[in-house]
């Protein structure tokens, strides 16, 4: 009988190299919040995640005519080879073990700590952005939507994008993105709140995985792996500065791990990130000045850390835990607000004599707990866990006003400490076993899983203090009144089975049917098969057929909330609400989609690795706001819901006011193709070149349209271009990496394609009107290179530095038509998801490793 072993029994010689940094070092001693990262070195966790190795002979009579197949499970380590990601063992997509991601079923994309790491991007998410073509993230983004990070795949919103940890479903934040634009209704996973210091790989699953995995998986899954080490420490520092000259950012993480006794690890692990504002935005049109600063990144300060350990209680079964908490505190800026709107307040007046820009504020507690025992018990492997998560969200306003107290009370406050709050909550607990059986008669083994889940889902509506809801509220963003808010929940139990097989010594399946049931938006089954056949070692075919579901969520069921703007107010109210119900709401019901993809996979020569995939998702009942009405109807609507609008809001255009709610408002048909390529030149004495390509192919059309009570589409021109040309039309990445004595040079071009959206028409003095909510002007942002390049130089087996730029020509989206930019501040377009607005980012690395 062999110990199950957790951290690995063989020591590789390049854990015990050192590399040493001197900016880290002084990081690590002169930093206040004394976070940093590791990443692995040369070594990478063959199978994070999944069961551990077992082999157990069993002393159990076999059952006639079935023979069980000793359960094995990788090792936890391996070196890394010449391909890592492609040899990588993976756990997504799959419930057999050992299976690697060249011989995967779907597409899967493996990227390492030290991938990330060469980006030389101080986030995850803007790190996964530089190398996964088929995975985008927003251009920027509005108001609180712009303080929480999402991530997207293939051109569908951030809630169709499953994202686990370590195999467990993780919760997502509560802060949801209202603002229009085509991540509008998102409360994705911020993934950025998991300390990137403590990530081992990325596994990446670009196939829908709703049999396999439940709600959300429609675009594909998300699998973050951890680091389980029990020795070495590791420290890293990320300084950059855009070519503007603004936006300074810093991280800084370390991680390092552990024995516990002699039969487990501890693994520790810690970030700490900061970056300033850029300033992007064009002169007000009403002052011809730069003084609006709407448009640019949010300035944005958080800490994280995460300990995962794990312990071998006997030889077959192990216990293991988890836990993060991270803070974050961010400030994002609104529209300018001119001296003259304060002529009849002289307390404000005398407060603010230049005028005012209001800052919205959020302070962000996030933190998630994973427990469970596994092991092999007559030769199933079984895994017991529990899973909580939570997100809270307080947002409050500095430099703002509420213009109805200095009225009434003769009181002028300026800062607002709690306008919204909002929680979420999930608590997961679930059981699986697997096992693989040979039948007598049937040549190949059958690999068997099973397993079932309890999750309760809660998400709760804070009412904003007094002074925010007094009146009209604090400018900018009013105070959640008593009617909108509220505390709600719901009870999802979900059943899987999952059966792969040879059906030749060439062909595999995979077989896999789920059942889930909502206690608020009732039943679903989903079913996925998937095949591959090997035509030769060099020669693979794959494809997928599968239907999945994503179910509103709680928030999308009941959030509500009212931005102002100097001269407008967009209002999102809950579809269940008075004032949406009296505009023809309906209930909301869950997202359905099938999925279709097929694959080649080649190694035409040698080293040269090729894999290509196309699919097809039809998404039906898809969720955004829709039915917007506008003027007198929406000022209705607002105040039936109990909000107060500014008092001057009857001498806006009727364009101004406006109003909507969540709704399967529409079905698409998403269309796509993926590429990647790899290969490896040796260069003799000199060294060698690592050369990638990988492209996505993107396109999505609109299918359906739902009726509203007036019998016209609930989505407007400009919300159907969100659904379908907000995302590009292709993204291709591609360039190399030179690997020569102690220099590392890599060099890459990425080609981010068209995307067209439909842009409101704005007038009057200012442009302060808003002029249509029928016909708008079609823009497009054509497509753009950038250029990414880091130069890494060992100085010694201890110490390594790298200078890199990030977009190093510093090439910036195309400027919107003046007439099309409220205030004619916002000169780039936000509501995409193609180029950045920063521009060039450049940076220092440092690395020390013990």
């Amino acid at each position: 009988m062999r110990n199950i072993d957790f951290y690995g029994k063989t020591k590789l010689v390049q854990n015990k190299k050192v590399h040493f940094s001197l900016a880290s070092l002084a990081l690590v001693f002169c930093s206040e919040a004394g976070f940093a990262q590791a990443q692995s070195v040369n070594v990478r966790h063959a199978a994070a995640g999944a069961a551990h190795t077992v082999k157990k002979k069993t002393s159990h009579p076999p059952v006639k005519g079935v023979t069980v197949k000793s359960a094995s499970v990788a090792a936890p380590y391996q070196a890394e080879t010449e391909s890592t990601s492609e040899e990588s063992v993976i756990v997504t997509g799959t419930r057999e073990t050992g299976r690697k991601a060249r011989q995967s079923l779907s597409p899967i994309d493996v990227v390492t700590a030290k991938q990330l790491s060469q980006t030389g991007q101080p986030t995850l998410r803007d790190a996964l952005a530089q190398l996964l073509p088929s995975l985008t993230v927003p251009t920027a983004g509005f108001d609180t939507g712009a303080l929480t990070d999402s991530i997207s795949l293939r051109g569908l919103n951030p809630n169709e994008t499953l994202v686990l940890v370590d195999g467990k479903r993780r919760h997502t934040t509560a802060n949801i993105y209202a603002n229009p634009g085509p991540q509008q209704g998102s409360t994705p996973v911020d993934i950025d709140m998991i300390p990137m210091a403590a990530i081992d790989h990325v596994e990446v699953l670009r196939d829908g995985a709703s049999a396999q995995y439940g709600s959300d998986a429609v675009a594909g899954v998300v699998n973050i792996i951890l680091k389980k080490q029990d020795h070495g420490f590791h420290a890293q520092s990320i300084t950059g500065i855009t070519a503007a000259g603004d936006g300074f950012q810093q991280g800084v993480y370390m991680d390092g791990g552990m024995k516990l006794g002699s039969r487990g690890f501890v693994h520790l692990s810690g970030d700490y990130f900061h970056t300033d504002h850029t300033y992007r935005s064009a002169p007000d049109a009403r002052v011809g000045r730069k003084i609006n600063h709407v448009l640019g990144q949010p300035e944005q300060t958080r800490g994280s850390i995460a300990v995962n350990a794990g312990y071998n209680i006997t030889d077959t079964i192990q216990a293991y835990a988890t836990a993060t908490y991270a803070h974050r505190h961010a400030e994002s800026y609104q529209n300018y607000r001119l001296p003259s709107s304060l002529s009849g307040y002289p307390g404000y007046q005398a407060i603010y004599p230049w005028g005012y820009s209001p800052l919205e504020t959020l302070d962000e507690n996030d933190f998630g707990l994973t427990a469970g025992v596994k092991g092999v018990f007559y030769g199933w492997n079984w895994d017991l866990s529990t899973v909580y998560g939570r997100d809270y969200d307080n947002i409050g306003l500095k430099n703002s006003a509420n213009t109805y107290l200095e009225k009434t009370e003769g009181r002028t406050p300026t800062k607002f400490n709690q306008v919204q709050g909002f929680n979420d909550s999930q608590w997961s607990s679930s059981f699986d076993i697997s096992r693989q059986f040979r039948f007598s008669g049937w040549p190949h083994s059958v690999n068997v899983a099973a397993g079932t889940a309890y999750r309760y889902e809660s998400y709760s509506i804070g009412t904003g203090s007094p002074d925010s809801t007094a009146g009209s509220g604090s400018d900018a963003l009013s105070g959640t009144n008593k009617g909108n808010a509220g505390n709600y929940s719901r009870d999802v139990v979900a059943g899987y089975l999952d059966i792969s097989t040879h059906l030749t010594k060439h062909w595999q399946v995979d077989l896999a049917g789920r059942y889930e049931h909502y206690t608020d938006v009732g039943d679903t089954q989903t079913g996925k098969v998937a095949m591959r056949y090997d035509v030769s070692s060099r020669l693979s075919f794959r494809a997928t057929i599968s239907n999945g579901f994503h179910a509103p969520t709680l928030a999308q069921m009941h959030y509500s909330s009212l931005p102002v703007s100097p001269t407008a107010a967009r209002g999102l109210i809950a579809s269940s609400s008075p004032g949406a119900l009296a505009n023809g709401a309906s209930q909301l019901k869950p997202e359905r989609s099938t999925n279709i993809s097929a694959g080649i996979l080649l190694e035409p020569v040698r080293r040269l690795h090729v894999t290509v995939d196309v699919y097809q998702i039809n998404l039906r009942d898809q969720i955004m706001p829709g039915g917007q009405v506008y003027g007198a109807q929406a000022a209705s609507a607002l105040q039936m819901n109990g909000f107060t609008l500014p008092s001057d809001y009857h001498s806006w255009s009727e364009h101004s006011i406006s109003a909507n709610w969540f709704a399967n408002v529409a079905s698409t048909r998403t269309q796509g193709l993926d590429l990647t390529a790899t290969y490896m030149t040796r260069l003799g004495d000199i060294g060698r070149i690592d050369w990638d390509v990988a492209m996505n192919l993107n396109r999505t059309r609109l299918s359906h349209q739902t009726m509203g009570a007036n019998s016209l589409p609930l989505l407007n021109a400009q919300s159907v271009a969100y659904m379908t040309t907000a995302y590009p039309r292709s993204k291709i990445i591609f360039g190399g990496r030179l690997t020569s004595g102690k220099w590392t040079v890599g060099l890459h071009e990425i080609r981010y394609g068209q995307v067209t959206s439909q842009v409101t028409y704005y007038g009057g003095a200012g442009y302060t009107n808003s002029l249509s909510n029928t016909v708008y002007k079609q823009f497009q942002n054509t497509p753009k290179f950038i250029t990414n390049m880091e130069v890494t130089y060992r100085a010694t087996p201890h110490l390594a530095l790298t200078i890199g730029g990030n977009n190093l020509f510093n090439v910036m989206p195309r400027r919107v038509p003046d007439g099309n930019r409220y205030l004619g501040v916002p000169q780039y377009y936000m509501s995409t998801s193609q180029l950045g607005i920063n521009g060039g980012f450049y940076y220092l690395r440092g690395d020390i490793t013990f």
